[in-house]
């Protein structure tokens, strides 16, 4: 399967959000803003059981409504229509400003942004920033008062597979429930509302529906090691035990710069790109064993700046596809690259502005490339 590092997916994912419509961005993995939306104070060591993660979270876990305008498709009957439907979605608060979290599927074009609180309070609530390449957005409430403002904490350390999970939302409108499960598998790559790639989200099997969009998902002592944000639908527009959750690290970093600037930035290479198949590189001639070969290089980028080059043509070979003429990336920074992931994961660790040297070959013949980073575009 071919995945794109510029705009689009090269396939759709089956499913949907939990709450909306979704897909993936690269994103550095920490900040350099000075922004602090989260209390670092000392959390227990010993795991905490479910009533006590509930006690402890659920204060601070928000239900979001909106109003957003849809477009009804044109049909044989009638011209495309716009019309205002109502949004649901959760959250929770970061900060004693009022800041809380969400996805930026949640309030995109929303107008009437409203936050409620355990006990049934309401505030309005105004849009401080969002970003389509990571589905993140804050706002932050209006008049709640101070005793309402239950700050939850980012996750310091990595998830493992197997590591209990804990979700609290809102599904189908039934504010604050929680679900319980495990974190079922990490690295996972999803699409962000702009068609971008989000790198490392967690999959778990808590339950996700609807309007879990936006809340967060819980470790065993309660910190946040996610955002609930997509279900795998398979047939059916329901959870069937696959959710994904966009990882903390992304979260904390982006939220911390829609708090300093109202919009974030990721690195950004500017090319479209597809691994190499071994079976495919043991028959054409010139193709490396491994790596991922430059499929498209988007005008006017980092890429095209660097003199990259894009396949001239596609081959089959037993049924399987490769692409010749082109530029293959084997190692960035000196470290092999076999997946389009890899080559995803290691411009997520770099900011616009960044350096990459990468190791490139054409038509066996190899070069290093110094690359500068771009800026995702919107």
């Amino acid at each position: 399967m071919r995945r794109t590092l510029v705009i689009v997916l090269a396939t759709a994912i089956v499913g949907g959000l939990a709450g909306a419509s979704i897909g993936l961005a690269f994103n550095k993995g920490d900040s350099t803003t000075s922004a602090q939306p989260t209390t670092t104070s000392a959390r227990p060591v010993k795991a905490l059981d479910a009533e006590q993660i509930y006690r402890g979270d659920s204060p601070g876990v928000v239900v979001i409504t909106d109003d957003q305008t849809q477009i009804v498709p044109a049909s044989f009957f009638s011209p495309a229509q716009r019309e205002q439907v109502s949004a649901l979605g959760s959250g929770f608060v970061i900060d004693e400003r009022g800041d809380i979290v969400t996805n930026d599927h949640v309030v995109q074009g929303a107008k009437n942004i409203r936050v409620g609180f355990s006990g049934g309070a309401s505030y309005p609530a105004k849009l401080i920033g969002s970003d389509p390449s990571t589905d993140i957005a804050v706002v932050r409430v209006k008049g709640a008062p101070d005793s309402l403002l239950r700050p939850l904490r980012f996750a310091d350390s990595d998830v493992q597979v197997g590591d209990p999970a804990y979700a609290i939302g809102n599904p189908f409108g039934l504010e604050r429930t929680m679900t319980a499960g495990i974190v079922s598998a990490t690295g996972r790559d999803i699409q962000a509302p702009n068609g971008l790639v989000i790198a490392n989200a967690i999959q778990t099997d808590a339950p996700i529906n609807h309007g879990n969009s936006g809340g967060p998902l819980l470790d065993r002592v309660g910190d946040v090691i996610g955002i609930n944000s997509q279900i795998q639908g398979g047939t059916v527009d329901a959870n069937v035990g696959v959710g994904f959750a966009i990882p903390s690290a992304t979260a904390r970093s982006v939220s911390e710069q829609l708090i300093a600037t109202g919009h974030a930035e990721h690195a950004w290479l500017g090319i479209e790109v597809a691994a190499i198949d071994p079976s495919v590189a043991r028959v054409v001639r010139g193709l490396p064993p491994h790596g991922v070969v430059v499929v498209k290089v988007v005008k006017g980028s980092p890429a095209a700046r660097a003199g990259l080059k894009a396949a001239t043509q596609r081959v089959t070979v037993n049924g399987v596809n490769g692409f010749v003429g082109a530029d293959a990336i084997v190692a960035v920074d000196g470290k092999p690259i076999f997946s389009t992931a890899q080559l995803g994961d290691a411009v997520a660790l770099h900011k616009p502005g960044d350096q990459l040297e990468l190791e490139v070959d054409r038509g066996g013949k190899s070069r290093t490339v110094e690359i500068t980073l771009g800026n995702a575009p919107v």
